[in-house]
């Protein structure tokens, strides 16, 4: 890959977007580059989270990089998982987390929202300033921002186009924790560490009740239609659901097989 860095050890995938000379900004080939990334990373069974962040220390994503647009006279098409290969990517149950190392801005920014968790250096910032440059924020950017921190909050940001610190997005409820910028990766994999104490069966049922509970009209559907998600059908009958009990009876730590 000439755009992206990827790296795998113990059940986690690394996603490293690699263009630190222009604030690691979007162009096509990244793109491909990221969905192929996601791909191998959603179909890879030993593989249980992935954590998505940037080279260098000023951006994790500056968004799509404009140059490239403004020579091409058009914004790329996205196929398949969307932007960045994430952004309409419904059928990954394992959690994503984004370690935001810098600027996130445009669609840096709905590649960060995109993921189930955001772990942010405490020098970073969020916007999406695309009205600045004539162009709205397409991907995926203004519906999750609106759905994960309200109405009037996003619309501050949206309308005003207002880059927020990372204090703030956290203030606001769409960044987890905030980090200096020389632990953001050791306090993300302090997070990872957490998630794989669990089943990955059981995080994976999770993650979709919860994302699929929320698309239900109430939540007395949602209560009622959740033994029919795929993954929690999964979870129960899985092997890992029966060595939880058999583990804890047995006062040892359980042996996850993912299945």
């Amino acid at each position: 890959m000439d755009f992206v860095t990827v790296y795998k050890a113990d059940r986690v995938t690394t996603v490293t977007l690699n263009r630190p000379e222009v604030m690691n900004a979007i162009n096509g080939g990244m793109h491909h580059e990221l969905q192929a990334a996601f791909d191998n990373f959603a179909s890879d069974a030993e593989q249980y989270v992935c954590i998505v962040t940037g080279a260098g220390d000023r951006a994790f994503c500056a968004g799509s990089d404009l140059k490239a647009v403004a020579e091409r006279g058009a914004h790329p098409v996205y196929p398949a998982s969307g932007y960045a290969g994430l952004i309409e990517r419904f059928d990954c149950d394992k959690p994503i987390i984004a370690a935001v190392n810098g600027l996130a801005l445009g669609g840096g920014f709905e590649v960060a929202l995109a993921c189930d968790i955001i772990i942010a250096a405490d020098h970073a910032s969020f916007g999406l300033p695309e009205p600045l440059v004539g162009a709205i924020a397409f991907g995926g950017g203004l519906h999750r921002l609106a759905r994960e921190i309200g109405t009037k909050q996003a619309m501050g940001m949206i309308l005003t186009s207002r880059r927020v610190t990372a204090q703030e997005g956290l203030r606001m409820g769409f960044v987890n924790e905030v980090a200096p910028p020389e632990a953001l990766m050791a306090t993300t994999h302090r997070w990872v560490a957490e998630i794989l104490r669990a089943s990955p069966m059981a995080v994976r049922a999770s993650k979709q009740v919860v994302y699929l509970g929320l698309e239900e009209a109430s939540l007395a559907d949602a209560l009622a239609h959740q033994a029919d998600y795929p993954a929690y059908a999964a979870w129960r009958e899985a092997e890992d659901t029966q060595e939880g009990p058999i583990a804890f009876a047995q006062k040892r730590a359980p042996q996850w097989k993912g299945r």
